[in-house]
């Protein structure tokens, strides 16, 4: 069974090696262990450092990408170069390479599909108390759409099967976290959690700049994915409410009307017709959206085996092998 470990990296030269350093060389049930990085459009010496260290794949985006662009980009290389199940670790050593073994146990034991490296972040005192309330809030939110247990749904510390890594599709340019697990949710995958240790970071998160935005694009993500893959849902609920609301006015003005004091409550009978087409016209969209979702599950399917093709033929994204001088075999278990 081969492992590779992934690192997405964007001027990551400081922490790369301790990073690397922590990565597991035998685990149980893992007989080929390899790394991969893909650099960012990093300025700095990411690239160089991580051929130095002897990094099996090194990808290069040409430019900065961002990280669900980058984290997709290597799940593709990983698939084409056989990789059983993928791990996926940040590039700023927040997370402990050590609890790789721990992270694909359950993968190994085929009790899961998904693994999550959980920081409890509840707890977690390195967290701010704000940090602490909306970890938990947005968790809740996602394990609610994606319909199973998260504790920790922003973690990028995670393990994937190779069937897991078939069906990932990344569609925001802002992260990967949260709407692959609503994916993987809806697409009824099986998804745990195992607690793992971290490490206090000191550099400011490249993902995003203040808490506010941080809450904003992940916010937008949620919904998004929320309407992507359940419309038929979010839509009628939303027609529904209009219904109601435009029902309101409608029966004063009838109430009124029947009592021979209607004449003044025109407005009553426009606002409610106002918001009982809307939520006709929201009701008609839910259905042509669910059709609409349907043929997305279709070309998914189409998309799979597509990629299952092209990994069995070793197709990838464009490589940056390390020097000759390196041997594969140095980290393989």
């Amino acid at each position: 069974m081969k492992l590779i470990v992934q690192i997405p990296c964007l001027n990551e030269e400081e922490n790369l090696a301790a990073v690397l350093a922590s990565v597991p060389r035998q685990i149980a049930g893992i007989t080929t262990i390899e790394t991969q990085i893909i650099d960012d459009g990093s300025t700095d010496r990411t690239v160089e450092i991580a051929r130095a260290l002897g990094v099996t794949h090194i990808l290069q985006n040409r430019f900065n990408r961002g990280l669900a662009y980058s984290f997709q980009k290597g799940i593709e290389h990983a698939l084409a170069q056989g990789a059983d199940i993928i791990v996926n670790t940040d590039g700023d050593n927040q997370y402990d390479s050590a609890c790789i073994a721990d992270l694909v146990a359950p993968l190994v034991e085929r009790r899961a599909d998904i693994v999550l490296g959980d920081r409890q972040p509840t707890k977690n005192m390195a967290f701010s108390p704000l940090k602490r309330l909306l970890q938990k809030w947005g968790s809740a939110v996602v394990s609610n759409l994606a319909r199973v247990d998260i504790s920790d749904a922003v973690s990028g510390f995670r393990a994937y099967t190779r069937e897991a890594a078939l069906n990932i599709n990344v569609m925001t340019r802002f992260s990967y976290t949260t709407e692959t697990l609503i994916h993987a949710g809806q697409q009824g995958m099986k998804i745990t959690s195992v607690v793992i240790r971290t490490n206090k970071t000191e550099r400011p998160s490249r993902l995003f700049t203040s808490m506010r935005s941080f809450v904003t694009k992940q916010a937008g993500t949620i919904v998004r994915s929320y309407v992507m893959y359940r419309p038929l849902n979010a839509f009628m609920k939303l027609g529904g409410v209009m219904i109601l609301i435009g029902l309101i006015p409608v029966l004063r003005f009838l109430i009124r009307f029947l009592a021979g004091n209607g004449d003044g409550n025109v407005q009553s009978l426009v606002l409610g017709g106002v918001f009982l087409l809307a939520g006709y016209i929201t009701i008609i969209l839910a259905l042509l959206s669910e059709t609409i979702a349907t043929n997305r599950k279709l070309l998914e399917q189409v998309l799979r085996r597509v990629r299952t093709l092209e990994a069995a033929q070793g197709n990838a994204p464009e490589t940056i092998q390390p020097e000759p001088t390196t041997s594969k075999a140095d980290h393989k278990a």
